[in-house]
């Protein structure tokens, strides 16, 4: 499918129970849609939405209507609407998620934690491994550290573990949630050339960058949340 994230009329807020039951509209009819082979950026100011769409997107977040279409195997999946079970079936094989945060099992090594999402999906442990040395080494994770826990990395090294874990699938939908924000400059560069490999291999990827310089470098386009503004709507 040349289009596999197409995401339609998603409208979202949150209730603040604490608050009365105060609704807070976060976007309003979002409407677009990601190619194989781009990478569109979402832009706009902070607080405008921009994370709130990705996490609707992986289901984390559930919206208040509207469709999230997701091209998985040979069928359509409305990730807005999916059962549980569903989604992770979508997230295991098809769509890939980096946050700026590592979650991870406690005393589970790094080599493991990026081996993980290949393990899953049948691939032998060993093969698996190698996989995720390769891209540790490539993103400059000092050897020494592959066996160590993430949990007592710096929140640079974390990132890096991080990467390399939302990289090491084939996912044909990849978002990417400010994957560059602790990094310096020789591995924002390396970081870039992933971004373009996968572009190349024909993912579609959507991401948030505040980094202008590693915006303007994987960019196809820039999708402005601003247009998605509930203010926007009502007015």
């Amino acid at each position: 499918m040349a289009t596999p994230l197409v995401v339609s009329e998603v409208f979202k807020s949150f209730t603040m129970h604490l608050r009365d039951g105060l609704r807070l509209p976060v976007v309003a009819d979002v409407n677009f849609s990601v190619a194989s082979g781009e990478c569109v950026v979402l832009g706009g100011p902070s607080g405008i939405g921009k994370s709130s769409i990705l996490k609707m997107l992986y289901g984390n977040y559930a919206v208040d209507s509207g469709q999230i279409l997701v091209a998985h195997h040979e069928r359509i999946i409305d990730i807005a609407s999916a059962v549980p079970r569903t989604v992770l079936e979508v997230r295991r094989d098809t769509l890939g998620y980096v946050s700026q945060f590592l979650r991870t099992v406690p005393r589970v090594p790094a080599l493991d934690v990026v081996a993980e999402p290949l393990v899953a999906r049948g691939r032998p442990v060993e093969e698996a491994r190698l996989a995720a040395a390769d891209l540790l080494a490539r993103l400059n994770l000092p050897k020494d550290l592959w066996q160590l826990p993430p949990a007592t990395f710096s929140g640079g090294e974390q990132q890096r573990v991080n990467i390399a874990r939302g990289f090491i699938t084939d996912h044909r939908v990849l978002l990417l949630d400010e994957p560059t924000a602790s990094l310096d400059a020789a591995n924002r560069k390396v970081v870039v050339e992933m971004i373009r490999a996968k572009k190349d291999a024909g993912v579609a990827l959507l991401g948030i960058f505040h980094d202008e310089e590693v915006r303007e470098a994987v960019a196809s386009r820039v999708l402005d949340v601003s247009q998605f503004s509930p203010r926007k709507a009502a007015a």
